[in-house]
């Protein structure tokens, strides 16, 4: 596949896996040649998630099974993000965790004791709110009590949603905003808009012109423009073209319907 003018004129892609390399377990139209492509024309790519359901490892078997080939350095999460900050900044501390098993094991790798299951739970020093398909009632309590007694507050993102096949499923952000509410606490948040899962994976391609690629434009776009990087927008996980047209910051360089309809010439 020759690449487009776009595609060319670029070193390096940093590139969204939900709604932009596939949708729930299906690819979007053309995306593994297009990330052949890439790599072919000697173009560095790094894909990055805001999603913390699975672990960097389960994302590249993920990827392999869906025909593309990647290492646990071609992928940067906002679970992998996490535990870094959490064992930079909170090593040694307690912590309730509203999240997938994936989230739980990445707070306990960075070195908190994780209170969830026990009667200490709601006296936590930590309470994190990640995205998982299981929250009840007794997990809301137990962060709300938790945070009114003065706890740290931190969620992987702010996402309301993420693109599925059938449609848009409810995201970190929708369980975070149910906490916020109780606790009448905000949290401050890891991923996307905030720059880290883009600096963490310019630190892995290196300082060369680079296009960030991804279906939100509050989310990829914006934490494109906190690192100073440009932005293109695929249609592919639910982005209004309308919308995206009149976005004024950040501004996309580009508005296509597919990651391939971007790279292909």
């Amino acid at each position: 596949m020759p690449l487009s003018p776009l595609a060319a004129s670029y070193d390096q892609f940093i590139v969204d896996l939900d709604g932009t390399v596939y949708v729930g377990d299906e690819l979007t139209p053309g995306a593994v040649d297009s990330i052949e492509a890439l790599r072919g024309a000697g173009k560095g790519v790094v894909f990055v998630t805001n999603n913390p359901r699975l672990s960097g490892e389960d994302y590249v078997r993920k990827l392999w099974k869906l025909g593309v080939r990647a290492s646990l350095g071609d992928v940067v999460t906002v679970g992998g993000a996490t535990q870094h900050l959490l064992a930079e900044t909170r090593q040694g501390r307690t912590a309730f965790v509203i999240g997938s098993p994936a989230i739980h094991q990445h707070v306990h790798d960075a070195g908190l004791k994780v209170l969830n299951g026990t009667d200490l739970a709601s006296r936590a020093d930590l309470v994190l709110v990640a995205g998982t398909d299981r929250v009840d009632y007794d997990d809301l309590r137990t962060a709300t009590l938790a945070l009114r007694r003065g706890a740290d507050f931190l969620a992987t993102s702010r996402d309301p949603t993420y693109p599925m096949p059938d449609g848009m499923w409810p995201g970190t952000g929708a369980i975070l905003a149910a906490v916020e509410v109780a606790s009448e606490r905000t949290a401050s948040t890891i991923g996307k808009p905030e720059p880290q899962l883009m600096l963490t994976a310019m630190e892995r391609l290196g300082d060369n012109r680079t296009l960030v690629i991804g279906d939100r434009i509050d989310t990829d776009g914006a934490a494109a423009a906190a690192a100073h990087l440009d932005f293109a927008l695929v249609l592919t996980g639910g982005a209004d073209r309308t919308g995206a047209e009149q976005s004024k910051e950040p501004k996309p360089v580009a508005i296509k319907d597919t990651f391939a309809d971007l790279v292909g010439a």
